[in-house]
């Protein structure tokens, strides 16, 4: 389990460079940042699966059907997401979306026949006050009233991205017990690169256009969050709840608050540092009992 936890640390390190570089592509719009985050991704993705003599009609059409199923979801949880980091600030976005272990939690007691400890109960209860500790230091939720609309859509896009990436990660759960994470991985993200890109063209968004460095972040999340923070997440799938997972997955709100601290100069206030200590209790006490029975 040391070999699963460490690999999963280095996901979620991955992953929490996401909205920062996200926010340095402010002149591309929110579909066509996942779009080539998605596609270049996938591209290399299937180069590495060739390579190693992985090829995709060998897959049962179960198999394909589960990969679409997550790549749908990859791609919306994506579409929701990267749009809300236009109307709100990172801290409330990262936050709201994830608190996607309370719809796992649920979904998998429900779907997947999953039944939750009371440690992982407690833990997504702890999850959750942690979240909504750490939103409630954002100056950002703070300044939520009816009069600033684009805070509540902000907001509103965030948790339905949180409620995305849930059908995300339980897809995974499931197909990961059968499939290898690059047969899975490869299959997800070309799927969800070709609905993005069916997506884009009938928006009529163009894909050039756009400032140099807005490409070089956009290479960068496809090689930073997505190959390696989210294969390495697929991987853990095979070796734990889909619950345990969303949970660590909180650790992201805490490595890019601490990255903007440093690179955009954002303060960490009391209720976020509040915030932070409930979720890292949380992450302790769900990787107890976060293990498969396999």
């Amino acid at each position: 389990m040391v070999k699963v936890f460490a690999g999963l640390s280095v996901g979620i390190i991955a992953i929490s460079f996401a909205a920062i570089f996200i926010k340095f592509c402010e002149d591309v719009p929110s579909i066509m940042i996942a779009t080539y985050r998605l596609a270049i991704s996938s591209i290399i993705l299937l180069i590495i699966a060739k390579t190693r003599g992985i090829r995709v009609t060998e897959l049962t059409k179960t198999q394909l059907l589960m990969g679409m199923l997550a790549g749908v979801f990859l791609t919306l949880h994506f579409t929701f997401w990267i749009s809300s980091l236009k109307f709100t600030s990172v801290a409330s976005s990262v936050v709201l979306v994830a608190t996607n272990p309370i719809f796992v939690g649920a979904f998998s007691y429900l779907f997947l026949g999953e039944t939750q400890p009371i440690e992982l109960i407690a833990a997504i209860i702890l999850s959750l006050l942690g979240s909504i500790t750490l939103a409630a230091g954002d100056s950002g939720l703070r300044g939520l009233t009816i009069n600033k609309p684009s805070y509540l859509l902000g907001d509103a896009l965030a948790l339905l991205g949180a409620l995305m990436a849930s059908g995300y990660l339980m897809a995974g759960s499931k197909a990961r017990q059968e499939m290898d994470v690059l047969s899975y991985a490869s299959i997800v993200y070309s799927f969800s690169a070709l609905f993005l890109l069916i997506t884009s063209f009938s928006l009529e968004v163009p894909f050039t256009g756009y400032r140099s460095s807005s490409y070089a972040f956009m290479l960068l999340l496809a090689i930073v969050p997505q190959l390696i923070g989210h294969t390495s997440i697929n991987w853990a799938l095979k070796h734990l709840k889909a619950s345990m997972i969303a949970i660590t997955i909180l650790g992201e709100p805490i490595g890019a608050t601490i990255l903007a601290y440093f690179i955009f100069g954002e303060t960490i206030s009391s209720f976020q540092g509040a915030g932070i200590i409930l979720i890292l209790l949380a992450i302790i006490i769900a990787s107890r009992k976060g293990r498969k029975r396999l």
